[in-house]
């Protein structure tokens, strides 16, 4: 899917034609529609088939015969799981042209829906190096603010830790943890990417614009240390809640076992009592009411040292 955009008199409209100053954003294309925007902007098709290949690192790459410069990150994302939402992280590309800038993923992405609905200021698809650093800086608060939805997620799940005998809450938290590892990784290596924007001029960088991506860069350092401390308290509470769940399981079957004595002794009563030979009280009338009260005697009785052990 191919769709275009222009900025005029400070609206974003959609367009359907290839010149100056044009933002074309291609979401999973086919073949068809790369080879026509390589041919129209001049852009070698790897560009866009790199940003279309969901292990491709994040990179800056030029091609020195038409000066396009190509920049891959990694963006957050969430796929649906049947038990909760698993956050991910796929290649967005940008690619700086002579005529346009052209982003690339595999599906539609939420760093770029700001831009679209054009809720950015100073947001213009015409000035191209600052488009791009916008892009960049959203990319990062992206992060961040997936990674407090992280932090409030694995809370509500501890808490239904504290009352649970199951492994559904680990097998949760479980995968926040994997999440956390996949936007620490590309956290860093998206660093890289812009530390180099910042030492070379890949891109025509103003006084302002320099500010923009500086201010990336530490939003982006933010969200790294936010996803080590993180995962780090993930990763104990995990060690600690397996323990609290097998310790809570410990405290049931206890139960259970002590249950089940005190129940055994009616059984061996009435058992004794049951067997054809001659027995006391066998010719009481009021012998079955007098073994009735001793049971019930009985399992008060081991009811009560249960309790001062501390067995229940």
């Amino acid at each position: 899917m191919i769709k275009m955009y222009m900025s005029l008199n400070n609206e974003i409209i959609e367009t359907d034609k290839i010149e100056e100053g044009v933002w074309v954003n291609m979401v999973n294309p086919t073949l068809k529609e790369v080879n026509h925007i390589a041919k129209e902007l001049n852009i070698d098709p790897d560009f866009i088939h790199s940003a279309l290949d969901e292990e491709e690192r994040s990179r800056i790459e030029i091609d020195e015969d038409t000066n396009n410069v190509l920049i891959l990150v990694d963006t957050p994302c969430i796929s649906k799981d049947r038990e909760s939402n698993i956050y991910e992280t796929l290649p967005i590309g940008i690619i700086s042209t002579a005529k346009a800038i052209v982003t690339v993923s595999l599906s539609e992405t939420l760093v770029l829906d700001p831009f679209v609905k054009n809720r950015v200021k100073t947001f213009f698809t015409y000035k191209k190096s600052r488009f791009v650093l916008q892009i960049l800086y959203k990319n990062a608060s992206l992060y961040l603010y997936f990674l407090k939805r992280i932090d409030k997620q694995s809370n509500l799940i501890e808490n239904e830790l504290h009352k649970s005998m199951k492994n559904k809450e680990l097998i949760q938290l479980l995968t926040l943890e994997k999440s956390l590892v996949y936007f620490s990784t590309s956290l860093k290596a998206n660093e890289l990417v812009m530390e180099k924007l910042l030492r070379y001029d890949f891109i025509k960088k103003y006084e302002e614009d320099k500010e923009l991506l500086e201010d990336t860069i530490i939003e982006n350092k933010q969200a790294i240390e936010m996803a080590k401390i993180y995962s780090d308290i993930l990763a104990g509470t995990m060690d600690a809640f397996a323990s609290i769940i097998s310790n809570n399981l410990n405290i049931v079957m206890k139960v259970l076992t002590s249950i089940t004595i005190i129940m055994a002794i009616p059984t061996i009563v009435s058992s004794f009592f049951g067997m054809n030979v001659p027995v006391p009280f066998s010719d009481n009338p009021l012998a079955f009411l007098w073994i009735i009260i001793g049971s019930i005697g009985i399992c008060m009785l081991v009811a009560k040292y249960m309790s001062k052990k501390d067995m229940f």
